[in-house]
């Protein structure tokens, strides 16, 4: 395979970067786009010369040209268009989180087994050099095997008017989680979980949950949507793990860009998805060369995995339950 066709479904504001850092690959073509806006469409067909512009999501479901679907839209439509997908003999990659109920991630992981397709989630910052050089110092023995991690993500505040549509887990506590399994290398068995709302809204501004493993490993995971909007920290996470030979950790606020100016300060993200010199880097890029890598070879990947991401879904609705309940949630084990 020369090339992996490419189509894009949802073309949002994460949609736009995924065709984007897709359009930079040498081994990426995409071959059409689907939105119910008529504007991003011809966005996409303009800038990006995208011929194939379809406002019905079937159009592009059927069309024999593309090897993967990228599905972009909201965390509550993936299902459908993923089994779809699927059905019809593309490989599929679903944003995280790649559904905020247990069932319908199962549900996922079953067809896609039956399909021989692959079935991708996108947690990139599998894909981000500082969480991947953790991973690599656990697995080399530097840090090892993960006793205690502490993760933190916080976000401004402007930004929970559009993310409270669903609980803070799945939109800022979901990486964490993922970031926790892959460390841990193994199950969650118990959840404790504190949210607190400012606003009323039936999604917290401030989440804090704490996990226990199956090999005894604990995590503390805290989210929050109160970065103060005039601080101008774009991304202001921390994370800690500590092994039995040894520890890492690294706070991004303090050690990245800081740009002043005649309105203030900026510390924009630069490892996510950047220009440089015109050119497209960072981890979503890295992320998408490896899944086409993959695809192209027809190799099994082994960085990402759609088992994880639904123990993470199961994770993030045990740490709901936990909110909601006032209590500790044992996976596997229905609360009435």
């Amino acid at each position: 395979m020369d090339k992996v066709k490419v189509g894009i479904l949802g073309l949002g504001r994460w949609g736009m970067n995924h065709l984007e850092a897709f359009c930079s690959l040498a081994q990426a073509e995409v071959v059409a786009v689907c939105d119910h806006s008529p504007e991003k469409l011809e966005l996409a067909g303009q800038k990006y010369g995208i011929k194939q512009l379809y406002s019905n999501v079937d159009d592009l479901i059927l069309n024999d040209d593309i090897d993967l679907i990228s599905v972009v839209t909201f965390e509550s439509q993936h299902l459908e268009p993923t089994l779809k997908a699927l059905r019809s003999g593309k490989h599929v990659l679903v944003e995280k989180p790649v559904t905020i109920r247990p069932e319908e991630a199962r549900e996922m992981q079953t067809v896609a087994a039956d399909s021989g397709r692959l079935l991708l989630p996108g947690h990139l910052l599998r894909f981000d050099p500082r969480y991947a050089a953790i991973k690599e110092a656990i697995q080399s023995g530097k840090v090892g095997t993960p006793v205690s991690m502490y993760m933190k993500r916080a976000r401004e505040q402007f930004l929970f008017d559009t993310f409270k549509r669903v609980h803070t887990v799945y939109e800022l506590m979901i990486h964490d989680i993922d970031l926790a399994i892959w460390y841990a290398g193994c199950r969650v068995k118990k959840v404790k979980a504190y949210g607190r709302t400012l606003s009323g809204s039936s999604s917290p501004e401030v989440l804090w949950a704490n996990l226990e493993f199956e090999n005894g490993a604990i995590a503390v995971l805290h989210s929050n949507w109160m970065t103060p909007d005039a601080a101008g920290i774009e991304i202001a996470d921390a994370i800690e793990v500590i092994g039995q030979s040894g520890s890492a950790h690294f706070e991004s606020s303090h050690s990245g860009l800081h740009i002043w100016d005649g309105g203030g300060r900026l510390t924009p993200d630069i490892h996510i998805h950047v220009k440089l010199h015109g050119e497209t880097i960072g981890s979503l890029r890295e992320q998408l060369t490896y899944i086409c890598r993959c695809i192209a070879q027809g190799a099994e990947p082994s960085v990402i995995s759609f088992a994880d991401a639904v123990h993470g879904v199961e994770v993030a609705d045990a740490i709901v339950a936990s909110c909601e309940k006032g209590q500790e949630i044992v996976l596997g084990v229905s609360v009435q």
